[in-house]
């Protein structure tokens, strides 16, 4: 090949902390803004739940049950599309494409009015997360987007209501990532490859993370933050939290 292994390695590093340079520079406002909603619910009495299908779940996941992070975000589950572990996986993609399935899912959650519901969505076209987002706000709830602007741009809605998840959301975070969601690539290898919209989307939740706890801490209210549970103390540290948010914990249920 006509660059090194090791040199394609570097590239990729390179573009993934270029894409989370232009996140800090260009998002700032909706990451506070996404914080400041997030420590709002909370003070409120509000629970917060996130949802992503497919691998944009994984960022959603990284928020749930998370060492460092606050115990009273939940995973709102739609079953067949939470990760690839339904099979075949290409399953988990034809179910995002389903009408009125979002609706059916988030009325049987705990999710109501009062609450938080993040809603990840690398391109934000498909009928699941555009319904969850605009069911959501019909229920009352606040919601946030995490999506690609660039395929808003560059890519037509798939979805009955002709709109992107952009289009319901009360704050909007856009992770920069191109058409595609691959970085690199090379004459030997026949696609581009090398995806990093995990990498930025879950880098830019945690931001939004803590801007809330210390938005919280800021209000006097001492934000419910778990601990590792490999450190001493950890273990009860967590069980204490859990037994005082009772009503705001699921994932414990």
């Amino acid at each position: 090949m006509s660059d090194p292994a090791g040199h394609f390695a570097g590239r990729y590093l390179d573009a993934a902390i270029t894409l989370l340079q232009r996140v800090r520079d260009e998002e700032g406002g909706p990451i506070a803004a996404a914080g400041a909603a997030i420590a709002d619910t909370v003070a409120a009495g509000g629970r917060i739940f996130a949802y992503g299908a497919g691998h944009s779940s994984l960022a959603a996941q990284d928020l749930v049950y998370r060492a460092g992070g606050l115990a009273l975000v939940n995973l709102l589950v739609v079953p067949g599309t939470v990760g690839v572990d339904v099979m075949p996986a290409t399953l988990g993609s034809a179910l995002e494409r389903v009408d009125g399935l979002a609706r059916v899912c988030l009325d049987a959650s705990p999710a109501r009015a009062g609450d938080l519901l993040i809603v990840i969505s690398l391109s934000g076209r498909n009928a699941l997360p555009v319904e969850m987002a605009q069911h959501a706000r019909t229920l009352g709830l606040t919601v946030i987007g995490v999506t690609s602007a660039a395929y808003a741009k560059e890519t037509t809605p798939r979805n009955p209501s002709g709109t992107f998840l952009k289009d319901h959301c009360h704050v909007v975070l856009d992770s920069k990532i191109a058409l595609g969601d691959a970085e690199l690539t090379a004459p030997e290898i026949p696609a581009p490859f090398a995806p990093a919209s995990t990498v930025v989307t879950s880098a830019l939740l945690q931001a939004v993370m803590a801007t809330a706890a210390v938005s919280l801490a800021e209000r006097g209210f001492a934000p419910p933050m778990l601990r590792s549970g490999n450190v001493e103390g950890g273990l009860e540290w967590n069980a204490e939290i859990v037994e005082r948010y009772a009503d705001r914990v699921f994932w414990r249920q």
